[in-house]
Parts: structure tokens; C-alpha cells; sequence
């Protein structure tokens, strides 16, 4: 600790794709770290400024997906029957990892769109890597290192506000 600024502190916190970083009063920092821990837990995606308050200046950033509540996420077949992904594999595929995603699922695994199908009555998928393929081809959905997560272009492809 600097002698000039008793209570300077410094933090930097990755959850996901938010980041949160800042610099200043210790009592200051705590207080602006509650409110990142308070947004991420309500999944409040958008960009979120945090007033700088006269200390350096912190600010929620986060990825493109929609605004979500778990509690308005419903059942996978009611899910699937409003994004019309009942018949075609590749996109019941996509809306069944849309769903786990609401559902807050920060990374998802072909296996978890099959075990969700399974759980919840749905038709099984032929293929589900393949459908996976389809829908990264498409730009529907990434892949990262051992996981994957749908795109802006997938949500809109579903339907919904990126």
C-alpha cells in the first residue's frame, strides 16, 4: 500500500466474458464489485457502466446475447414449437442450445443438447456434431476449446433480440 493513498486498491475479475477491473478506495471497489456480482447473477447482459464516482473508472462489458430471465425461459417443447425447430434437425439442435443458454448454461456441449432433448421428451438428434457443424458453417453458433455458444446471428436466426 502507498503511504499517500491508504485505502488504493486494485482488482480485475473475469466471469465468462465479463470482465470487470478497477482501481481506487478499497471501500469503493468492494461496493462496485457488488453491483458486477448483482448484474451477472440477474444475467443482465448489456453493457453496463459504472459510475467513476471520482475513482478510476470500471465498467461491465459483456457479450451480445439477449437480455435473460431463467423464470421466462419455459419448457424446451414450448421452446421449440415457437422457434418452428420441431422438424429440422440442425435448427432444433440450435434452438435446444438457445434454450439451455436462457436457461444459464454458460457453456454448452453437444452431449448437454442431447441430454436436454432426452430429458425432456423431444426427438433424439440423428447426429448432433454434424448438426453442430451445420450450424457453425452457418455462423450460428462457435466453437471454443471444448465447448460452443450460439452467435448473434443465431439468435436472430431464432428469432430473438442480440
Amino acid at each position: 500500500m502507498n503511504s499517500a493513498q491508504p485505502n488504493s486498491a486494485r482488482i480485475k475479475v473475469a466471469i465468462g466474458k465479463i470482465t470487470f477491473s478497477g482501481k481506487g478506495d478499497a471501500e469503493w471497489l468492494a461496493k462496485q464489485l457488488d453491483k458486477v456480482l448483482e448484474a451477472v447473477s440477474k444475467h443482465h447482459l448489456e453493457e453496463t457502466e459504472i459510475p467513476d464516482q471520482g475513482n478510476s473508472g470500471a465498467k461491465l462489458v459483456s457479450s451480445e446475447l439477449p437480455s435473460m430471465n431463467k423464470n421466462e425461459v419455459g419448457t424446451l417443447a414450448t421452446f421449440l414449437k415457437t422457434k418452428d425447430a420441431t422438424t429440422n434437425q440442425t435448427k432444433r439442435f440450435l434452438a435446444t442450445a438457445a434454450w439451455l443458454t436462457k436457461k444459464g448454461s454458460n457453456t454448452i456441449k453437444t452431449s448437454d443438447v442431447s441430454k436436454a432433448l432426452r430429458d425432456n421428451h423431444q426427438s433424439r438428434l440423428g447426429n448432433p456434431s454434424d448438426c453442430l457443424n451445420q450450424n457453425v458453417k452457418k455462423g450460428f453458433c462457435e466453437k471454443t476449446a471444448d465447448s460452443f455458444f450460439v452467435t448473434p446471428e443465431g439468435w436472430d436466426e431464432l428469432g430473438e433480440k442480440s
